[in-house]
């Protein structure tokens, strides 16, 4: 065996081990979290609002009067707070109901099952490698803090990875219609992938953006029948307290800019950057249609939590299934390490790296003829 095959044995060996180690340590986490308090989780709210919307009418589900009633009912303990009321687009609440039926602690391992097999099923669709290194890949996601952050809270941000994974799946097999209408799950959680049905635009996916346009935009038209005016008027109070919670902009780049004003414009540079992105790189691989957007919206949202992250996590899949030197693995290495340290360190390292990444890409789409990688992707 060859000293660089051995090297090579080793730090696959060492890999698996630590991220395994980590993994099991963040499921006993979990599992300690929940045993110390079953209602410390947002599936709290998304229960409470279903059974607001089938005793109450969906018009009411933003009723905090109504919520508090039904966290009481459920014995939560928990008292309507500037973080703990339900916020969440109608669709999540919708997406409850059938968890009524059952008991809450049974409701939650359910909610988590489901949760479990989405990133199961984005990790097949997304993930770079073969055999081992894919194996690897799935227990380092488990250890990674924004997956099994958002796990613990019963976050739908997984769905909406999955449906994500779903339309660059269904691309890379011809079926652009389907791929559009895999995109649905975005409803749950618009900031995650806003600017991914732009990018099949800019990307000239035409059939998948309009299919993506169909669904989104009936999944919106039914949430606003539901609601009717008062609880659209009511749902637009409780976003607009939300946009001013300043631990609801902590990771975002509102505070190292200042004026909320100069933010937004910022914002939409980056998003108006991501999408042109896309359209330079076209007529490459698909994966350059959703890498870009991902990174460059999760720059552009105005509201971030540090689960959120998981989506960065998808990029990196992405782009590492493109042709690349094999000094990427080690920048996709530091931001794992980033946003693992967030809680640490603050938002910056990971600010940094997505501006970083945007950079670098900007290369990649000017540079066509560099070598391949973040200086350059060759065509699919």
């Amino acid at each position: 065996m060859s000293a660089s095959r051995r090297w090579r044995n080793l730090g696959t060996a060492a890999g698996a081990l630590t991220a395994s180690i980590y993994a099991l340590f963040d499921l006993y986490q979990w599992l300690a979290a929940y045993a110390s308090d079953h209602f410390h989780n947002d599936l709290t709210f998304y229960y409470a609002g279903a059974r607001i919307g089938l005793g109450h009418g969906w018009a009411s589900i933003y009723d905090l009067h109504l919520q508090q009633v039904e966290l009481n009912a459920m014995g939560s303990g928990i008292t309507v707070a500037q973080l703990a009321r339900f916020i969440s687009p109608p669709p999540v609440a919708w997406l409850a109901v059938p968890l009524t039926a059952l008991p809450f602690p049974i409701a939650y391992w359910t909610w988590s099952a489901l949760l479990l097999a989405a990133l199961v099923l984005t990790w097949r669709m997304a993930a770079p490698g073969v055999g081992r290194v894919r194996l690897i890949q799935l227990a380092a996601a488990v250890a990674w803090l924004p997956v099994i952050y958002g796990l613990q809270l019963g976050q739908p941000g997984l769905f909406v990875a999955l449906g994500v994974a779903a339309c660059y799946s269904l691309l890379r097999s011809g079926h652009p219609g389907w791929a559009g209408i895999a995109l649905a799950p975005l409803a749950l959680k618009p900031q995650l992938a806003f600017l991914v049905p732009l990018a099949l635009l800019a990307a000239r996916r035409d059939r998948a953006f309009l299919s993506s346009v169909l669904a989104l935009g009936l999944l919106v038209a039914v949430s606003a029948a539901a609601l009717g005016p008062g609880g659209i008027a009511t749902y637009e109070s409780r976003l607009n307290f939300a946009a001013g919670v300043p631990i609801n902009r902590a990771l975002t780049l509102a505070p190292w800019l200042g004026d909320l004003t100069v933010t937004r414009a910022v914002q939409a540079a980056i998003a108006a950057w991501a999408l042109a992105l896309v359209y330079l790189m076209r007529g490459r691989g698909p994966e350059w249609t959703f890498v870009p957007v991902l990174v460059g919206g999760l720059l552009a949202s105005p509201y971030l939590h540090l689960d959120d992250f998981a989506m960065l996590g998808l990029a990196g899949w992405l782009y590492l299934r493109t042709p690349n030197p094999s000094w990427t693995w080690a920048y996709a290495l530091a931001v794992v390490i980033a946003v693992e340290g967030e809680p640490f360190w603050g938002s910056l390292p990971v600010l940094v790296a997505e501006l970083a990444g945007m950079l670098l890409m900007s290369v990649a789409a000017v540079r066509p003829q560099a070598r391949p990688g973040l200086l350059s992707a060759s065509a699919d």
